[in-house]
C-alpha cells in the first residue's frame, strides 16, 4: 500500500535534498579522502555520510507523520523531522569548514535545507 503525502511541496523538497546530498557526498568523499600531513584521515570525511543518512530519513518521516491517526503520534514524528533537519543543517555548517573545493555545493545544500525548514514549519501547523 502506497501513501501519497498531503503536502507534496515539502515531500518533493525532501527528495531534492536527498538527491543533492548524495551528489555532494560523492564529490566530497573523493575530495577529502587524501591523508593529512600527519598521516591521519581528514575528520570531515565522516560528515559526508552523515548528510546522506540524515537527508535519507526526511521523506519517510513526513509520510509517517501524515499517516498517523492520532495527533500525538503525528507530532512525535514531526518533532523527529525537526531534529533531523536541525542536525542536517549543522552537519552542512561543519562541512563548509572543510578544506575542500566542494564548499560551494554544501552552501547550496544548506540553502535548500533552509527552504525545507520554512516549509516544514508551515506544515507542522497543519498537523
Amino acid at each position: 500500500m502506497s501513501y501519497t503525502p498531503r503536502n507534496t511541496r515539502l515531500y518533493n523538497q525532501a527528495i531534492e535534498i536527498l538527491k543533492l546530498s548524495r551528489s555532494i557526498s560523492n564529490y566530497l568523499v573523493y575530495d577529502l579522502a587524501h591523508l593529512q600531513n600527519n598521516g591521519s584521515e581528514n575528520p570531515f570525511v565522516y560528515f559526508t555520510g552523515d548528510i546522506v543518512r540524515q537527508s535519507d530519513s526526511l521523506a519517510p518521516e513526513i509520510l509517517k507523520a501524515e499517516s498517523q491517526a492520532f495527533q500525538d503520534d503525528r507530532l512525535r514524528h514531526a518533532e523527529s523531522l525537526d531534529r533531523l533537519t536541525t542536525s542536517l543543517y549543522r552537519t552542512c555548517e561543519r562541512l563548509e569548514r572543510a578544506e575542500s573545493n566542494g564548499k560551494d555545493f554544501v552552501r547550496i545544500l544548506r540553502r535548500e535545507v533552509r527552504k525545507f525548514r520554512r516549509l516544514q514549519h508551515k506544515w507542522m501547523m497543519t498537523l
